[in-house]
């Protein structure tokens, strides 16, 4: 039957598989929500479209799938563009609709008008288009979310015209199968074996592109006697007890030399970016396999290196099975005891840096079951216990790294918690981040959800201030007044604790998974 083009897109959505839809309305977009009750699809009220944004990237971390946000004509995309950003530096599917203004050209001071809406959303998305017609719109979200299917994932932004939307049109055309990730050819996948059993220190690095195939990861580490490192985001692919690995301590500036003594280097889903590594050279002088679906990131090799296309999971589970009619007895060349003293010694360089950071993050991490999924904020907390925190389950810790924004981690849990009802779900935040959303508590509260927001309130911009020091700089503008973040939590009516102890951290983080709504814990470096 022909509706309004807005309704018909959340149909469209709504048989593509989108459950929620994270959004604000307005008086350009109301064409949009026409239909999103009708198709069967939950609409999540944020409080600012920033926080929509995040929203949508928690809840596709958590799922895997498309995180959809409406927003308005102008301010509205603007407010998210923040949120966009990330979820492209992140390699998170964000699909962005957005109303926008009939013409551009021939009229000027109209409501929430811009010089050109769609090239600004170009700059934060892998890209950013226009339709003026049904068919158009329909064939721009299949692009979208074939797209999310079948290479590296990053935010997109479609834009339709307010009359568009208004106009009646026919439904969407049932979807096509979506093509997979890239896989490697036969021929590829024995020049891998060959190349990481021929080697004698070989050592695996594991992104966040690599997550899917933690049941196996540490399986082909074993069989290969192969040392590993993971990314931030790739914290729980490897089994923490597995004697050669080394963590997530890519950071650490001798870890350069550690990766210096291998004979081979096996990269898989990871861009090896300055915000995995804070340096500009990883330190090998072996040749490198580098396993990753986006061509611009093979394109970085050197002479000697093999470079694949080819989603990581798939290649990962092939070696697992490919493997083991290889080897012999294989044993490996890593000293497993100067691995562990290695480990020692970065981790007590992150309680010198971070002084008594580990001890609370160790405490919460006692306190959590397995399944938690962690959502963090820019914040020294995170900051610390990202390289300390050996994660149970991979894909289970979600971090704004790449772009690296304040205020990600309320709206992004309760993405996450919408899309993991039942589940525990955890925000941490920094006190400054925090107010950055801080008005999403009321989204959280509305929805009823189990969320503990633990606040680590050291009173300051301390990473700046550290920085500043650091620099010969007097430090400045580094301390603000902070609200009282109890009474705050208390007027949306979110529950409010402050521990005075450790003890009362855990037992505090065990009880907000269990009540009715969020409950803010405040955390000040005093509780040890």
């Amino acid at each position: 039957m022909q509706r309004p083009l807005g309704a018909q897109i959340s149909h469209m959505l709504k048989s593509r598989g989108v459950e929620v839809i994270f959004g604000i309305p307005g008086v350009h977009n109301v064409e949009m929500y026409r239909g999103i009750e009708e198709a069967g699809i939950t609409h999540v009220l944020a409080r600012h479209e920033q926080g929509a944004g995040f929203m949508a990237d928690g809840y596709a971390r958590a799922t895997g799938k498309a995180g959809v946000c409406y927003l308005i004509t102008g301010p509205g995309l603007c407010n998210a563009m923040t949120a966009l950003g990330q979820a492209y530096s992140d390699s998170v599917s964000v699909l962005a609709v957005t109303s926008c203004l009939d013409d551009v050209t021939g009229k000027r001071g109209q409501l929430h008008q811009m010089l050109d809406q769609r090239a600004a959303a170009d700059t934060v998305c892998d890209w950013s288009e226009e339709a003026r017609d049904a068919g158009t719109a329909y064939e721009l979200v299949d692009r979208a979310l074939v797209g999310f299917a079948s290479k590296r994932k990053r935010s997109c932004h479609i834009q339709v015209p307010i009359g568009t939307l208004g106009k009646l049109a026919e439904p969407a055309k049932p979807a096509a199968m979506p093509p997979g990730l890239p896989k490697a050819d036969t021929a590829t996948l024995r020049a891998v074996v060959d190349r990481v059993l021929a080697a004698e220190k070989p050592v695996f690095i594991f992104g966040g592109g690599s997550v899917a195939a933690a049941d196996v990861a540490t399986d082909v580490l074993r069989m290969t006697g192969a040392a590993a490192f993971t990314t931030y985001a790739g914290r729980g692919i490897v089994a923490a007890d597995y004697p050669l690995f080394f963590g997530s301590y890519l950071a650490r500036p001798e870890s350069a030399s550690v990766l210096g003594e291998a004979d081979l280097v096996i990269a898989l889903g990871t861009e090896l970016s300055e915000g995995d590594l804070w340096r500009d050279e990883l330190g090998h002088q072996a040749p490198m396999i580098r396993v990753d679906i986006d061509p611009v990131i093979l394109a970085k090799g050197k002479a000697g290196d093999l470079p694949v296309l080819a989603d990581a999971e798939a290649l990962l589970r092939a070696m697992a099975v490919a493997i083991p009619a290889r080897v012999e007895d294989r044993k490996p060349c890593w000293d497993a005891k100067a691995v562990a003293a290695t480990k020692a010694r970065w981790r007590a360089e992150v309680m010198a840096e971070r002084p008594g950071i580990v001890e609370v993050a160790e405490a919460l991490r006692a306190a959590l079951p397995d399944d938690c999924m962690i959502y963090s904020d820019m914040t020294q907390f995170a900051y610390a216990a990202k390289e300390v925190w050996d994660m149970p389950r991979a894909g289970h810790w979600h971090h704004p790294t790449g772009f690296g924004t304040l205020g990600y981690a309320l709206p992004a849990a309760i993405g996450g918690a919408v899309a993991r009802r039942g589940l525990p779900t955890l925000a941490i935040l920094g006190d400054y981040g925090f107010q950055y959303t801080v008005q999403e508590l009321g989204t959280a509260v509305e929805l009823g959800l189990s969320l503990p927001i633990l606040i680590w309130d050291n009173g300051k911009l301390a990473e700046i201030e550290e920085s500043m020091v650091r620099s010969q700089i007097a430090p400045n503008a580094v301390v603000a007044r902070n609200p009282d973040f109890l009474a705050l939590a208390k007027a949306y009516g979110a529950g409010a604790v402050e521990p005075a102890s450790l003890a009362e951290m855990q037992a505090a983080v065990v009880a907000a998974f269990a009540a009715p709504g969020p409950t803010v814990i405040r955390v000040t470096p005093d509780i040890e």
